[in-house]
Order: C-alpha cells, then sequence, then structure tokens
C-alpha cells in the first residue's frame, strides 16, 4: 500500500484517446475475468461488463460499480465498503490522487476482507 500521499496532477501518464480506451478495457476486463473465476469457486459473486461499466455484488460486501470516465480519461470506483472514488492513470496504475493508493490496492484489500484470506491479481495485470 502507499504511504497516503497525496499525488500532483502533473503525475498523470499523458494518454491518447485510443491508449485510455485500450488501458482501461483491458483494466476492466482483467477484473472481470477474475470476479468470473471467484463465481465459479464460491458460486455467489454475479458480475456483469458492458460498455465500460463493470457491475458486480460481491457478498458480503455489497454491490460495486467501476467504469470508464472517457472524458476525464479516469475509472471511477462505486464501493460499498469505501464509497466513490476516481482514478487516473499513473504509471500505468489507476491510483487515486487523494492518497496514491491504486484502484488494483483498494479492490485486492476490499476482496480480501469479504473472503477472510488474502487475495492478489496476478501483479503483471495491474
Amino acid at each position: 500500500m502507499t504511504d497516503g500521499t497525496e499525488i500532483d496532477e502533473t503525475s498523470i501518464d499523458s494518454l491518447s484517446a485510443n491508449e485510455y480506451d485500450e488501458e482501461s478495457n483491458n483494466y476492466l476486463e482483467m477484473i472481470y475475468d477474475h470476479l468470473e473465476t471467484l463465481a465459479e469457486e464460491r458460486g455467489e459473486i454475479e458480475a456483469d461488463l458492458n460498455s465500460g461499466v463493470l457491475q458486480f455484488d460481491f457478498p458480503p460486501n455489497g454491490s460495486y460499480f467501476i467504469h470508464k470516465q472517457p472524458s476525464n480519461k479516469q475509472i471511477w470506483l462505486s464501493s460499498p465498503i469505501t464509497g466513490p472514488k476516481r482514478y487516473d492513470s499513473i504509471n500505468g496504475k489507476w491510483t487515486t490522487l487523494r492518497d496514491g493508493t491504486t484502484l488494483t490496492e483498494l479492490l485486492e484489500d476490499e476482496f480480501g476482507k469479504a473472503l477472510g484470506v488474502e487475495f492478489k491479481f496476478d501483479s503483471s495485470e495491474h
């Protein structure tokens, strides 16, 4: 995890519209694929990815929404645990300017607590 230091906007990656589209789609698909695997193993997780919006129910946490925000080149999260957050691409990782936490770190933490075990996405997929 990060040290909670706010990040300056000048750190945001300069992505073209096509680069943003590709990176954000790949990221959402990676999360969706992991959710599908968990659903097969546990049977209680439901996920849907459609038109840049990933919605999933993750018991006992509740419903999550992760969606692309193309006009800002961001990914937005609505978490039943931590509320709404906005993520920019910084050094190739979707990171919140508020405290420097990546979306991957937040999801790993929340999923791990819900599952009762440490949860990690494949490090090559951040």
